[in-house]
């Protein structure tokens, strides 16, 4: 999922380092760390979906999920801090996936295949790292347009960071083929160079603009930012594309986005990136409480709409 960083969801305080004595926590605490973090649906989902768990298991209802405001320079000094505080779980957004990486004891093979984590937890020499992003992507592709990552061929939009952890789900579920979509050569030359090791006899390749080469009925996946503004243009033409099996696009704030829109005009099945922040948050709960992602997604889902419609 992609977010939209200047929307403002108010769920809960935005705390920085200072106030960590304030939100010292008597039972299981958790946390989301970014900067800036003020447009986090985290709190709101992971609340919700441990007040639910609490009706059925009292364990649950001492356990809290926080938000952090931590800059790319402090982030090694929060990690070290949180762990210290006896906080037992963490996720991670823009900007620290990658950064985390050289700051955790131990680190999820998955995760390491991306470069990136964005769920931590708590062991006794540290923190372990996971990206539950992969697993988003494809319950929520399954889930939305009854397609699998598996054995289907693949356009995806961009070359940074949301499109790298995309391309290895992708390739990881053995998908038919891969084509990348950028308009920087260097960044697409550089994910292309990454993800070769893994792409085997997958065939694989990158183009810096659309053409009539692209596979048709393919799954088109945007992990680009174009779409997060009001004046923003579709990152590709849909119109002159081999008509593609279906549209998902990992932004989700706003749920109607210029490629989403042309994908309806053109009835194709499509989707937004809301119910990938769900699922990997969901993954993310599993990972600290073992509870299965299945079962809490329906709250965190609904709690996420109910803040995306707060005033």
């Amino acid at each position: 999922m992609i977010e939209n960083l200047n929307s403002k969801i108010e769920t809960s305080p935005v705390l920085i380092l200072a106030d960590l004595p304030l939100s010292s926590h008597a039972g299981t605490a958790l946390a989301v760390l970014g900067h800036p973090i003020g447009h986090s649906l985290s709190p709101a989902m992971h609340n919700a979906a441990l007040a639910g768990l609490a009706g059925h298991d009292r364990e649950f209802s001492a356990w809290r999920y926080f938000r952090f405001d931590v800059s790319p320079a402090d982030l090694p000094n929060a990690l070290a801090r949180l762990h210290a505080a006896g906080f037992f779980g963490l996720n991670l957004t823009v900007p620290h996936k990658i950064i985390a990486v050289a700051h955790v004891a131990e680190i999820d093979p998955d995760a390491r295949h991306v470069g990136a984590v964005n769920t931590l937890r708590r062991t006794t020499l540290g923190w372990r790292g996971y990206n539950t992003d992969g697993y988003g992507l494809a319950t929520a592709v399954r889930e939305t347009l009854g397609l699998d990552l598996a054995s289907a061929p693949i356009i995806l939009l961009g070359a940074g960071g949301a499109a790298r952890g995309a391309a290895v789900e992708c390739l990881q579920r053995r998908c038919a083929s891969l084509t990348i979509v950028n308009r920087t050569r260097a960044h697409l030359d550089t994910l292309l160079a990454f993800l070769a090791p893994l792409a085997g006899n997958i065939p694989l390749r990158g183009l810096t603009s659309a053409d009539s080469s692209l596979p048709a009925k393919a799954l088109l996946i945007n992990a680009t930012s174009a779409g997060l503004r009001a004046n923003d243009l579709a990152p590709i033409d849909l119109a002159v594309l081999p008509r593609p099996a279906a549209v998902y696009d990992m932004i989700y704030n706003p749920p109607q986005t210029p490629l989403l829109r042309a994908a309806a005009a053109l009835d194709v099945p499509h989707a937004n990136g809301l119910s990938m922040l769900v699922h990997q948050g969901a993954k993310s709960l599993e990972i600290w409480s073992g509870v299965p992602a299945a079962q809490t997604a329906p709250v965190m889902l609904a709690a996420a709409r109910a803040a995306l419609a707060s005033p």
